[in-house]
């Protein structure tokens, strides 16, 4: 069973990745592939191949609240009793993942880059330590729940034509007696430049060091004529907008062209820019997880190679 994650009446790209892998691992056992689907029942359509859709409607699950969800969820695997229950390691996962494990009373894999069966076992391989060791567990029993990292399965495979079977679950009655309410959704102020729509970028981390440094770096993306753009730790620290962020809790972003200077390459970064044609990273730490999936890198000191970079450019 995979949970749908949905904003503004679309279904996230993240939702059709865990369906194709649901449907891969439900063929290996024999079973159906079925999708939770919390708020409004049109969204069902969206769902591509999924073999059954679990619809719960109700008010209070029309945009994302933690326990709103929670209760509904548990109905649903109380009904439906999955083998396994896939969820995203963004926002709606971590949230929930912890605690259905301990209401559902099911072991819980986060950070999945991995799934399949070993000799009929069920095997997560996580990511943890930024990415930089990867964790191989079996998740064992009659249930279980993963949080996966976006990107982590090919979306295109659960992007099918639709013509599941729905199925309509009655909210259960805690939804009528929460404790918790949503009271506005704050929309980030718009950018002085979109990134999600550049051809190319150049982004920067936590390697930079100091907020000055970031004039370097705007140099190199001035002569290339391309936004700059940042992971997490840059925005946090105030250097850069949250309209710059790249990542999970930023934006995802696709370009031709992803220039990466002094980033590790965090899971939640990986997620928002794993899918850009070409990937070219900088970073002195050879063993940074950005080189696993950069097609081009170099350990050479960013503050030796951006002003030669400059120069080549500019002649």
């Amino acid at each position: 069973m995979v949970l749908a994650e949905h904003t503004a009446g679309q279904v996230s790209e993240g939702t059709h990745e865990l369906i194709g892998k649901a449907a891969e691992l439900a063929a290996v056992l024999g079973g159906a592939t079925e999708v939770a689907l919390l708020g409004p029942r049109a969204l069902a359509d969206q769902l591509g191949d999924a073999d059954v859709v679990v619809c719960v409607e109700h008010p209070a699950l029309a945009e994302y609240l933690p326990e709103a969800y929670e209760e509904a969820l548990l109905e649903v695997l109380a009904q439906r009793s999955p083998r396994l229950l896939l969820m995203s390691n963004a926002t709606v996962g971590l949230d929930l993942g912890s605690a259905l494990s301990v209401r559902w009373e099911a072991p819980l894999a986060a950070y999945v880059a991995a799934l399949g069966f070993d000799d009929g076992a069920l095997v997560a391989t996580s990511k943890i330590l930024g990415g930089k060791v990867l964790a191989e567990v079996e998740l064992p029993g009659e249930r279980a729940i993963a949080t996966v990292l976006g990107g982590a399965f090919s979306a295109g495979a659960g992007e099918g034509g639709g013509g599941a079977e729905i199925l309509g679950v009655a909210p259960p009655a805690a939804l009528d007696a929460l404790r918790m309410s949503l009271r506005r959704v704050v929309e980030p102020d718009a950018g002085d430049v979109d990134i999600a729509a550049a051809d190319m970028l150049v982004s920067v981390g936590r390697g930079i060091e100091t907020q000055d440094n970031l004039e370097i770096m705007a140099e190199l993306a001035d002569a290339l004529g391309v936004p700059l753009s940042a992971s997490r730790p840059v925005v946090d620290a105030g250097w850069l907008p949250k309209t710059r962020q790249v990542g999970q809790s930023g934006l995802k972003v696709k370009p031709r062209a992803y220039l990466a200077f002094g980033i590790s390459g965090a899971p939640e970064h990986l997620e928002g820019m794993r899918g850009a044609e070409l990937i070219v990273a900088c970073n002195t730490d050879p063993g940074a997880p950005i080189f696993g999936i950069a097609h081009y890198g170099t350990t050479v000191d960013l503050f030796d190679l951006v002003p030669e970079l400059v120069d080549r450019v500019h002649n």
